[in-house]
């Protein structure tokens, strides 16, 4: 078999090395994007509890539940919650924005994962304070993936 033949088979049987590098890619460094966030303010663990299922059959769409203890007044209270997925393309999937008018600091969504992968949670504090905590889900179908290739 020629050269040619050899690599349109290849292709043919969906083993081209684009797929595979897709399909296989490793968890990106966040810490760069946390230090961005807190402007390289540390975070402690803690007071943060977060819903999301351990596994996830379909990753296009799984729900979220953030809530993060506050007593949400006027010098305390919390003022964003970030969401990071390592393995999705873009590892920043939400921000939410809140103030003490939120009454309370809780959020429900659903966010796409690229495989399975470690989820942190960054809730920023009035204060400049911040908090940190990671999920660990195992995606059976992973979302955020271009299967045209």
């Amino acid at each position: 078999m020629r050269r040619r033949g050899f690599l349109g088979a290849l292709v043919a049987v969906g083993a081209s090395p684009a797929r595979a590098q897709q399909r296989f890619q490793p968890a990106q460094d966040i810490t760069p994007l946390l230090r961005s966030l807190t402007g390289g303010a540390s975070a402690e663990r803690g007071g943060i509890e977060v819903e999301l299922p351990q596994i996830a059959e379909n990753g296009n769409s799984v729900p979220m539940r953030i809530r993060v203890a506050s007593p949400m007044s006027g010098d305390d209270h919390v003022t964003a919650i970030h969401v990071l997925a390592e393995r999705n393309p873009r590892p920043l999937v939400a921000t939410f924005r809140l103030g003490a008018q939120s009454g309370k600091a809780e959020v429900s969504t659903r966010v796409r994962l690229a495989g399975t992968q470690a989820v942190t949670v960054l809730a920023e504090l009035s204060g400049k304070r911040y908090r940190i905590h990671q999920v660990q889900v195992l995606v059976t179908s992973a979302a955020c993936l271009d299967e045209s290739l």
